[in-house]
């Protein structure tokens, strides 16, 4: 993907837009990190709901 393409994306979203990418992003870390067995699931349910409260997302 090409940086330039990409920001100018970004640049175009709104800030509801921007923070639901960044949950995406977060969200998909700590599914990474519990597949690779970095942190139990209970870390990743608490993590997830903590995640979830804070960026105002829907459980």
């Amino acid at each position: 993907m090409d940086i330039k393409t990409e920001n100018q994306e970004y640049s175009s979203m709104t800030f509801a837009e921007k923070n639901h990418c960044l949950y995406l992003k977060q969200k998909a870390m700590l599914d990474t990190f519990l597949a690779h067995g970095a942190i139990t699931q209970a870390e990743h349910d608490k993590s997830m709901h903590d995640l979830t409260v804070k960026m105002g997302e829907a459980e």
